[in-house]
């Protein structure tokens, strides 16, 4: 009974000290809560705004005053790098590698943002110098990436092919990418008569990537400056099954292989039959100038016409306007003229290739868009877009 009633004294006591201990907490919560400079919250306000130059003043300002703070000052680094002052992020980053009081497990953390720094300022060479140390400790992944980029950036597939192979994971297998640049290799011996190693680089982009269209437009055109013709022919052709939407880039040299066979006409047919098949393809131009040459005016006319009222297009119609001129009086021609040429101009300014991922728009067609980095993401057939 007696111990019984001890414990009984202590709950009081206990309960006491729990209360007392949540005071203290919370006064200590509230006591760094108050120490927070005021340049904090202008500076994050300010970014808020989208006022980067107000923020980067009021967080420098923060970090003289707060002395060694790492992340304030790699969230400062990394604003100046964003507003373009690259030696200011280089300096600020430098110094922290400098400094005693760096925390070994940051420094790796430092030295990618120095890495970034001199990519931005163009300093590619010391960028890569840095990261290729980094590939040893624990920012090995954020380094290959950025060594992908660089790589990419100077061209050097073959760097580029070893390290997206290394960044292989289950989240992204980098097929394509791969694929492209054993493509870009093989473009290369192509332009160098090289056919054997074009050939063997194409092998290894299919072996890649199976659906690859880039690597069969290239094999057609190895097969085609070999003399092997209805090899180039299949192996354009196979390009239905990859990806159709590809097929307009593929058009004319399918033409130009039956013409050296001198089958015109199977070649005419097949991309009539494609435009039938797939009447999202740009073919009506190439379809209207081959058909004028070996069936003349009137059949090409007729195609043309059928082609715009199925997929009306500025390009289809600036066409008909051209196919009709000579059957106009001369005060016809004149109007006819006027809107042909108003027709080109908006069709000239509104029909483009456009990236998929970041809508970059462009006249000529890229493989890789110059814009956001991405490979593929262009569409093979203009489109009319405001």
């Amino acid at each position: 009974m007696e111990l019984d009633l001890w414990w009984l004294l202590l709950f009081p006591a206990f309960f006491g000290l729990g209360w007392l201990a949540a005071r203290v907490d919370m006064r200590t919560v509230l006591k760094q809560a108050k120490s927070v400079p005021t340049g904090f919250f202008r500076g994050l306000d300010a970014l808020v705004d989208d006022k980067t130059d107000i923020a980067a003043q009021a967080l420098a300002e923060v970090s003289r005053q707060q002395g060694s703070a790492p992340e304030l000052q790699l969230t400062l680094g990394k604003l100046y790098r964003k507003r373009g002052e690259n030696d200011r992020a280089i300096r600020l980053h430098q110094r922290m590698l400098e400094s005693s009081d760096l925390p070994a497990e940051q420094r790796d953390i430092v030295r990618n943002e120095l890495a970034q720094d001199f990519r931005k300022a163009g300093l590619v060479d010391r960028a890569e110098e840095i990261l290729l140390k980094l590939l040893n400790g624990n920012m090995t992944l954020a380094a290959r990436r950025q060594l992908l980029d660089i790589y990419q950036q100077d061209r050097d597939w073959k760097k580029a092919i070893e390290t997206a192979k290394e960044l292989r994971s289950d989240a992204h297998s980098f097929q394509h990418e791969v694929a492209q640049f054993y493509c870009e290799l093989a473009q290369g011996e192509l332009y160098r008569s090289n056919y054997p190693a074009a050939r063997t680089l194409v092998a290894e982009a299919m072996q890649v990537n199976r659906k690859c269209v880039r690597a069969s437009l290239i094999l057609g055109d190895i097969e085609f400056a070999e003399g092997k013709i209805e090899a180039a022919i299949a192996a354009w052709q196979n390009i239905e099954k990859q990806n159709y939407e590809y097929l307009s880039m593929a058009a004319e040299r399918l033409f130009d292989a039956y013409e050296k066979l001198e089958k015109p006409q199977e070649g005419i047919a097949l991309l009539q039959g494609y435009q039938k098949t797939f009447p999202q393809l740009e073919l009506t131009d190439l379809l209207y100038q081959k058909l004028s040459a070996y069936e003349g005016e009137e059949r090409a006319l007729e195609v043309a016409r059928q082609s715009v009222h199925a997929r009306p297009s500025l390009m289809g119609v600036y066409r008909l306007i051209e196919a009709q001129m000579d059957e106009l009086s001369p005060e016809g021609r004149m109007d006819a003229e006027v809107a042909r040429a108003l027709i080109q101009k908006h069709a000239a300014r509104l029909t483009v290739h456009r990236c998929k991922c970041c809508n970059f728009r462009s006249r000529a067609f890229f493989w890789h868009c110059p814009a956001c980095g991405e490979w593929e993401s262009f569409t093979p057939n203009r489109s009319e877009t405001h």
